[in-house]
């Protein structure tokens, strides 16, 4: 299960993400926001975290204007471990290296194609485990 959000500045990239999940049967929730009108993103991003703590789902999305507001508040969160991405080769290795479970991507620094490929990437790239794990559990 995927938990998307996303605050005003991402909401065209989440919509564009939403509709790849569909097309391909990726189960998901979305927790909004539901429009371009102006939210505080916090609110989205604690909503989707704590739908991977409480293991609703294994991995989240959040998209806002640049990602980085949204990766700030989702790495407060006990657990998680969120980066922002705007390049396929990150998007590999936050998830094979860092065992990422939240993308954060910006609606005003990538398209909705740019998007879509990332978030196809990160949720279909596997943790490789060896020599990563120390890593990751130094940080946890």
């Amino acid at each position: 299960m995927i938990s998307i959000g996303c605050d005003h500045g991402g909401y065209e990239i989440k919509e564009a993400i939403v509709a790849y999940l569909k097309e391909n049967s990726i189960p998901f929730i979305d927790f909004g926001t539901n429009s371009s009108e102006s939210v505080d993103y916090p609110v989205f991003a604690k909503k989707v975290c704590d739908s991977i703590i409480k293991g609703e789902s294994s991995l989240g999305i959040l998209c806002c204007g640049t990602g980085i507001g949204m990766s700030i508040v989702a790495n407060k969160q006990r657990g998680i471990r969120a980066a922002v991405l705007s390049d396929e080769f990150s998007a590999k290795s936050t998830r094979a290296h860092n065992n990422a479970n939240v993308l954060c991507l910006g609606g005003r620094i990538i398209d909705n194609e740019k998007a879509i490929k990332l978030a196809e990437i990160f949720i279909n790239t596997p943790f490789e485990g060896g020599r990563h794990i120390n890593r990751v559990e130094m940080f946890e």
